[in-house]
């Protein structure tokens, strides 16, 4: 069986986030460094932060974005490669990523034509 190719989006309950320190940076550095080399296999990209200006386009127009008054902000994104969802979600679930309160990742598999 193929690897299925997974999106992975990151989202957090407050835009707002503490500045660590920066011991807490190191810590979180090693973990982070320690989860990427154990799951190298399945990270296809690790992404990365996404910015806070955007544009939400349709067919009638084009409005400025992302918009404040979602509940949960879209702070990143990154792509796995996994045999099924199960296993994109052990790789997730051991990620530093969602150590933080009010943060949650979303697993969606990319469909090929």
């Amino acid at each position: 069986m193929s690897n299925k190719t997974y999106m992975c989006i990151l989202r957090s309950e407050s835009g707002d986030c503490e500045k660590p320190s920066p011991s807490e940076m190191e810590l979180m550095y090693a973990k982070y460094q320690k989860w990427q080399e154990e799951f190298s296999g399945n990270i296809v990209d690790i992404g990365n932060k996404l910015g806070g200006s955007g544009r939400v386009v349709r067919r009638d127009g084009v409005q400025d974005g992302p918009f404040i008054e979602l509940k949960e902000i879209i702070g990143g994104y990154m792509t796995l490669s996994a045999a099924t969802l199960d296993d994109a979600t052990v790789v997730i679930q051991a990620s530093p990523m969602i150590a933080s309160p009010g943060v949650s990742v979303e697993i969606r598999e990319i469909c090929s034509h």
